[in-house]
């Protein structure tokens, strides 16, 4: 059921939106050198190795040159990339990544090689899914370019803030999702794109609230 549902609504989606991504893809050229897309190496199910679907956002072959997560002031971005990044619509692309089954709707975003290596054996059990365009940690650090942006050191900042969190609530969808729970991610997804909102499902608003209080109780020790 999951696959049908990947492969239908990527399709439609891809038909529905063409108009929009030609535009993108026009505006993206004509701002600045280095072709429409992003393809950089990400780690899918099993560990598998694919090249995800983005639009370029950044000026090309830059990734890991200086910095792997990237705020809003780093002059690595384009203009039109600002853009992309803020709306999420350099995402749209990965509708492909899905069609062909590399990555689902729903599912733990995928990651670098840089951090799976970090993972340890109780993290392992995340790649036995296939990754996805949004899941319930993508909402929980739905602008974590905030941090990036403000942080002397994002790659400290993900690590320390945004990654422990992520892969708790990654390690929850491991073992709690359904195609039912997909169907509610994705209407949550289009919720928060469209509202912004600070408002979370109540179960994951709890695992983020635990998180933070366990936090907060470490460091003060």
């Amino acid at each position: 059921m999951k696959r049908l549902f990947d492969i239908v609504a990527s399709f439609l989606g891809l038909i529905i939106l063409s108009p929009v991504m030609l535009v993108l893809a026009l505006m993206i050229v004509i701002d600045s050198p280095g072709g429409v897309f992003f393809r950089g190496e990400r780690v899918g199910k099993n560990g598998k190795v694919f090249r995800i679907f983005k639009f370029r956002s950044m000026i090309p072959d830059c990734e890991g040159k200086g910095k792997w997560n990237v705020g809003d002031k780093d002059d690595r971005i384009t203009r039109m990339g600002h853009f992309l990044r803020k709306s999420k619509l350099d995402e749209l692309p990965q509708l492909i990544n899905v069609l062909i089954g590399q990555m689902s709707f729903v599912g733990p975003r995928p990651e670098l090689q840089y951090y799976i290596n970090m993972y340890t054996e109780k993290e392992m059990p995340i790649l036995d899914l296939k990754p996805g365009i949004t899941d319930w940690a993508s909402m929980a650090n739905f602008e974590q370019f905030k941090g990036f942006t403000t942080s002397d050191d994002p790659d400290a900042f993900y690590l320390e803030q945004v990654r422990p969190l992520k892969l708790r609530l990654q390690l929850y969808y491991r073992y709690h999702h359904s195609f039912f729970q997909d169907i509610r991610c994705i209407f949550w997804t289009i919720y928060k794109v469209i509202t912004h909102s600070q408002k979370l499902p109540k179960e994951i608003q709890e695992i983020v609230d635990d998180y933070v209080a366990e936090k907060q109780q470490n460091e003060s020790k």
